[in-house]
């Protein structure tokens, strides 16, 4: 006795996949091809456009290799890339951030700190401690853009103004890395008492001679720059930094005029005397160490 054959749905011009008893189609039975070349591996510059490797752009130090685009990079890579190796000691590491507002926007803030933890790894927007840079000791602080924008809150205040401070105790050279998008709106007045604490910890520092290397990156804006990024003997801004207190589109709402090209940019800042030197971020370690030789701190 013969099997009959299992019936299928005949294939027309308007009808043209076959679909077995299962009622699957070829598409679903047929298994998927593996992408040969990994997600991930290219990206695009935004400054020039070009589709560029990413492990050759992150071996440059995170600067495009076709038009010396700066990309925006966390603490820990900067710190890695400003000390010499093993040297970094972690200091101030156990400040946390609480709540004492109770602010809850879309989110409880104690719930969007755990959120921002759990996805930099860092306990908050600043890492600091002792290092040496070309083998001179200093103290180095490094805000962290990738914890919330790098806002300034009261750990961040603290951690600067304890670096400031250690540094005049230890009689070091103070470098401070700056990237922010201001105050943090979640500890309200608080946030905005870092500034007076940070502004009098560097005057302090500065009537005991002590040395304070500013950077500002990309982007520097808000309370930051109205407070301590603005205050070092010695300011350097990597390229096309964004550096200002109002974006440039509050300011030509309020003023009602047409900004001028590169307008809040470090080479436009540079011209008017606000920057020191504008430094690309592969000679940044020699800057400071000729710095600090310079001063002989």
């Amino acid at each position: 006795m013969t099997q009959a054959s299992s019936p299928r749905t005949p294939v027309s011009p308007r009808n043209p996949v076959v679909v077995n008893t299962q009622g699957r189609t070829w598409a679903e039975v047929k298994p998927a091809r593996k992408s040969v070349i990994p997600e991930g591996l290219w990206l695009r510059c935004p400054g020039c456009g070009q589709m560029i490797y990413r492990k050759q752009m992150e071996a440059n130090l995170h600067v495009c290799p076709e038009c010396s685009h700066h990309f925006r990079i966390g603490a820990k890579e900067r710190v890695k890339q400003l000390s010499d190796p093993g040297s970094f000691e972690e200091m101030f590491g156990n400040l946390l951030s609480t709540d004492p507002l109770g602010f809850a926007d879309m989110k409880p803030y104690p719930v969007r700190l755990r959120a921002e933890q759990e996805k930099t790894g860092c306990s908050d927007a600043v890492l600091a401690g002792a290092a040496f840079i070309k083998g001179r000791p200093a103290m180095l602080c490094c805000l962290d853009l990738t914890f919330m924008m790098g806002s300034m809150g009261s750990v961040v205040g603290e951690t600067v103004t304890r670096s400031i401070e250690g540094a005049m105790e230890r009689n070091l050279p103070l470098v401070v890395v700056s990237c922010s998008g201001g105050a943090r709106m979640q500890e309200s007045g608080l946030s905005l008492m870092q500034m007076a604490k940070t502004s009098a910890a560097l005057g302090r520092f500065g009537d005991a001679g002590g040395l304070f290397i500013s950077v500002l990156t990309d982007p520097t804006t808000g309370g930051v720059t109205a407070s301590f990024a603005m205050l070092g003997d010695v300011i350097f801004a990597e390229p096309r930094a964004l550096i200002g207190f109002a974006g440039p589109r509050v300011i030509q709402q309020t003023i009602r005029q047409e900004l001028p090209d590169g307008f809040q940019r470090s080479e436009y800042l540079k011209t008017s005397g606000m920057v020191d030197r504008v430094v690309h971020r592969g000679q940044l370690r020699s800057e400071i160490a000729r710095v600090i030789d310079y001063t002989g701190k």
